[in-house]
């Protein structure tokens, strides 16, 4: 095994381990809710905290250049003690919903030094062939989010205290992982930090728009879906079935969804692939209410798979053309800055989807899903008859 190939899959298994923090709650959502006398929109109260301590902890990093003017190594290390540390706070006794809520904030502050920084160390080690690596990462990203529903639904006796010291666990052996096996990338560029020459530069670079906006109607999707399909699991299939096991099956699918995109975009160009994958889930959120509503479980649960393998699928690609895009110097910035405004946007629609979930059937809660992909397809659609 060559050296680059440790260093890949090296930073995949960090990534896999430390995003595991993501979803941490919202595998023992129930428990939490029974054991702290929580409220049902506790969900998506606790995920959109997670969402807003990233967007926060994105724009520090961002602003501030921390990946481009420290090692990413030590970065990501820092992050993954810090938020595993945190993380673990959650089995404490007197915690109520406004500890959770900081605690989960804290936590995804912390993700920002994780994911991002991630994509910077592989983007430090890969110029050709960055839009597999990336696949490969995304993809340890959407196993680590998946984890915590593994853990549970593997866990037989496990207790819900117990599922949160796994997982942070986990995520500390990730960090130790990229700091002792990952030195910095021979690609690196130590940046000065951003000036507003490096904005405009960027808002005047067509690629780098076009694929911030793909990547935006891709987050207005991805992580509403990540969040309510157990929710859509236990009222659609069959009350006996481990629903634990089948989130856990329908988000994981996603990882081999990201690899198979960065296997195809070397063949089939990048941006291609990326808009494709978004318009095959953009039609699962158009056809949702109807197959949600069928009486044929199976096939709810395909569909799902189906939706879970392509909902992310497009995201390393995104990715990738938003680093390929962007000036060596300043691509750690210009990767967190895009990252923080698709995961502010994400909120808007965790919470469109929790206000609304009591009043309406659960087969019509994804079809306002479909707003950023088409919004999305539209710019890429206008920008290639622009091209012709």
């Amino acid at each position: 095994m060559n050296s680059r190939l440790i260093i890949l899959v090296t930073i995949v298994f960090a990534q896999f381990c430390c995003t595991s923090l993501w979803f941490a709650t919202n595998a023992i959502i129930n428990d939490l809710i029974s054991h702290f006398g929580l409220q049902e929109s506790a969900l998506g109260q606790l995920t959109s905290a997670v969402q807003f301590g990233f967007i926060v902890g994105t724009l520090f990093f961002g602003i501030l250049s921390i990946a481009d003017k420290f090692s990413p190594s030590k970065v990501f290390l820092v992050c993954a003690l810090g938020g595993a540390l945190i993380n673990a706070l959650i089995i404490y006794k007197g915690n109520t919903i406004a500890s959770l809520l900081a605690i989960r904030f804290i936590v995804g502050f912390f993700l920002a030094g994780i994911y991002p920084v991630g994509m910077k160390i592989a983007s430090d080690y890969y110029k050709k062939g960055l839009g597999v690596s990336l696949g490969y990462l995304v993809g340890a990203l959407v196993l680590g989010t998946a984890l915590p529903h593994a853990i549970k639904a593997f866990g037989g006796a496990l207790s819900w205290n117990m599922v949160i010291i796994v997982v942070s666990g986990i995520a500390i052996i990730g960090g130790f992982c990229i700091y002792f096996l990952v030195p910095d990338g021979p690609y690196r560029k130590k940046g000065s930090g951003w000036k507003l020459k490096n904005v405009t530069s960027l808002i005047k670079n067509k690629e780098f728009v076009t694929a911030s906006i793909g990547y935006f109607g891709h987050m207005w999707e991805l992580y509403a879906f990540w969040a309510f399909v157990p929710l859509a699991i236990e009222l659609t299939l069959d009350s006996s079935s481990n629903h634990s096991l089948f989130a856990f099956c329908v988000i994981a699918i996603g990882s081999l969804g990201c690899i198979a995109a960065g296997y195809l975009s070397k063949r089939y160009g990048v941006e291609r692939m990326a808009f494709l994958f978004l318009f095959i889930s953009f039609c699962c959120c158009l056809l949702s209410p109807i197959i949600l509503n069928s009486q044929h479980k199976s096939g709810i649960f395909l569909f799902l798979l189906i939706w879970g393998f392509t909902v992310v699928a497009d995201s390393p690609l995104f990715s990738t053309s938003v680093a390929n895009s962007s000036p060596a110097e300043v691509k750690g910035g210009a990767l967190t800055i895009v990252t923080c405004l698709g995961f502010l946007i994400s909120i808007v629609s965790i919470q469109l989807l929790n206000n609304i979930r009591d009043n309406v059937a659960v087969e019509w809660l994804f079809i306002y899903l479909c707003i950023g992909p088409a919004i999305a397809l539209a710019v890429y659609l206008w920008k290639r008859k622009r091209s012709y």
